[in-house]
């Protein structure tokens, strides 16, 4: 069994080799602009898994998602070549949902901001509904004591 830490770094080694990888030497007409964002490996050493994003519209993500299977082969070749390892790990490419999840985060934030915005609006003009402190103080208290217990409150 490897450690945590090897394996974070042949993960870290392996996301800068595909990137390149892809930059220089892939051809295909499919790869889109493409972003390796992560790289995963087990601690056994056996499997990679990368997370990439792809600027463009649904049909160049597929496009994408296609060009990068097909080119498996010629990038586990790369990362073979490129490691230290005795076993060169299986690929598996992951489109990274974060971008995505991030446009949401904002939005709702935004919906968040405005809704913060009209309560504030409304406060602006309110007024306290039992006077501006409806608390007990120590003096209603003291005031409540002069009272004769045994006489009816009003």
């Amino acid at each position: 069994m490897v450690d945590a830490a090897r394996a974070a770094r042949l993960a870290d080694r392996i996301k800068v080799i595909v990137a390149q990888a892809l930059e220089r030497r892939i051809k295909d007409p499919r790869l889109g602009f493409v972003t390796i964002t992560d790289a995963r490996v087990t601690n056994d050493l056996q499997h990679a898994t990368l997370y990439y994003t792809v600027y463009g519209d649904e049909t160049q993500r597929a496009e994408t998602a296609q060009a990068l299977e097909s080119a498996k082969g010629v990038l586990r070749s790369e990362v073979g070549k490129n490691i230290t390892a005795r076993l060169t790990p299986t690929l598996t490419f992951v489109a990274d949902e974060i971008p995505a999840d991030a446009a949401r985060l904002e939005e709702l934030l935004r919906a968040a901001r405005e809704k913060d915005e009209q309560v504030a609006a409304q406060a602006a003009g309110a007024s306290y509904a039992a006077g501006e402190d409806a608390y007990r103080t120590p003096e209603d208290d003291a005031d409540d004591n002069d009272i004769d217990s045994d006489a009816p409150r009003s």
